[in-house]
């Protein structure tokens, strides 16, 4: 595909945003149209509840909206959207299709990538995972010394981590007679140890997240959290009642000690940051049942509307802005001496025509939490198709993880390190002086 500079439309919507562009002040678009939040806002009425997408506070009229629309097709937004549901390799830089799109498919539509239905497995995995979350929240699962399960803790890092974390956050509410879900990422020790404080290993079941069991923040954590749960339980047999995996490595997860038929499979077009739809999410149906009221209704409203308030007010606030005059005028009725107006005017004075997105929705359900992030996943699918970047692969962590590589071992020590930049190695450097001389 050609550069995005070089494609016809975006030149198109270039020339005019070098001619129009000072005229899209969004006070006087508001003033000019009394129905613009008519024109650019969309509103999803489901069984579920409603949706609504207000973008008339962005920095568009009808012909931009039209010219980004065709710099979208002109782009290939549709026929790439077409790849990915028909199971191409449109992670091109993998050789990897792209299905998240295939964990939520319930209207079981088949998929094909190399010619093979990816339906049956996803739907294998996700009964798997049903049952097993059924018999932990039942009591049916019980620990070495019989006891029920209390606590699920989440080893992973990532999108191993943050996806599961923020659904189990938002749906609090839903959460009602099962275990507590904890979540643990960073390979900064205080977190696993200050979780593994608040538990008991009798009735504490582990989740390992990693699709190659190698990840090293996430095994290390792993590594740590049965090290504890052996010195309570003291048979290294009973770490497979109170271990499973997330993973596709299962020489790895054996070795760990976990039981395969514990091992919950995902598959390489499960891109990490659009992996809380797969066995990844684990973790949330663990915690999750029944809607349960948790706050008072009449001091909830009370704080909602509040909110709403300030909501509504901050956006306005970044469209409107206020005007030199407006402040001048605010200060005179304030009685302020031309000295003290003069001085605080500049102050005062707020440019405004700043974008926002406002996304309302009547209740926040797992079905509209789920739609809201199938549509952030979709709005960075199209990104990356525009600007010809691909979303699905994650080379920056790869790197990162070389470098960690060569540099732990450097740590060990009191020899110099100059194999780096010298910010890096005065870093290194600095680290292994403070180290020794906390020891001496």
């Amino acid at each position: 595909m050609a550069a995005l500079t070089r494609d016809p439309q975006f030149q198109k919507l270039q020339q005019w945003y070098r001619e129009h562009g000072s005229e899209l002040n969004l006070r006087r678009l508001f003033d000019a149209d009394k129905d613009r939040f008519n024109h650019f806002s969309l509103t999803l009425n489901t069984n579920h509840g409603h949706i609504l997408l207000d973008y008339s506070k962005n920095l568009v009229t009808e012909d931009v909206m039209r010219m980004l629309v065709d710099l979208a097709k002109s782009r290939g937004v549709e026929a790439a959207r077409e790849r990915m549901f028909n199971g191409e390799k449109i992670n091109y830089t993998e050789g990897r299709a792209v299905l998240h799109v295939a964990l939520r498919n319930r209207s079981n539509t088949p998929i094909l990538v190399d010619g093979k239905d990816v339906m049956p497995e996803v739907n294998k995995v996700l009964d798997k995972m049903k049952s097993f979350c059924q018999r932990v929240r039942s009591g049916d699962w019980k620990g070495y010394t019989g006891k029920t399960i209390t606590d699920v803790i989440n080893i992973g890092i990532g999108g191993s981590d943050l996806g599961p974390l923020m659904v189990t956050e938002a749906l609090k509410p839903y959460s009602s007679e099962g275990p507590r879900v904890w979540y643990v990422s960073n390979i900064d020790g205080t977190h696993i140890a200050k979780t593994l404080t608040q538990l008991n290993p009798e009735s504490s079941l582990f989740i390992i997240a990693s699709k190659t069991f190698t990840t090293q923040e996430t095994i290390t954590n792993a590594e740590t959290a049965k090290e504890w749960f052996l010195q309570a339980a003291k048979d290294p047999s009973a770490v497979a009642k109170h271990f499973v995996a997330l993973s596709t490595n299962t020489t790895k997860v054996k070795e760990f000690g976990i039981d395969p038929q514990n091992m919950f499979e995902f598959w390489d077009w499960v891109g990490g940051r659009y992996s809380l739809w797969s066995a990844i999410g684990l973790s949330i149906p663990c915690d999750f049942l029944i809607p349960v009221q948790t706050q008072h209704p009449i001091r909830k409203g009370l704080h909602h509307k509040i909110l709403l308030a300030n909501f509504l007010a901050q956006t306005e606030a970044l469209m409107r802005g206020k005007s030199t005059d407006e402040a001048r005028k605010e200060l005179q009725a304030a009685g302020k001496s031309p000295e003290d107006l003069e001085r605080l005017l500049p102050h005062k004075v707020f440019e405004g025509n700043r974008p926002t997105n406002s996304i309302v929705f009547t209740k926040l359900t797992p079905f509209m939490l789920g739609a809201l992030v199938a549509m952030y996943e979709h709005k960075i699918f199209v990104q990356g198709i525009i600007w010809d970047i691909n979303s699905f692969d994650q080379w920056g962590v790869e790197l990162g993880k070389q470098l960690a590589k060569k540099i732990e071992p450097e740590l060990d020590g009191s020899a110099q390190v100059t194999s780096h930049d010298a910010s890096t190695n005065g870093l290194i450097n600095f680290i292994k002086q403070q180290r020794e001389a906390r020891v001496q």
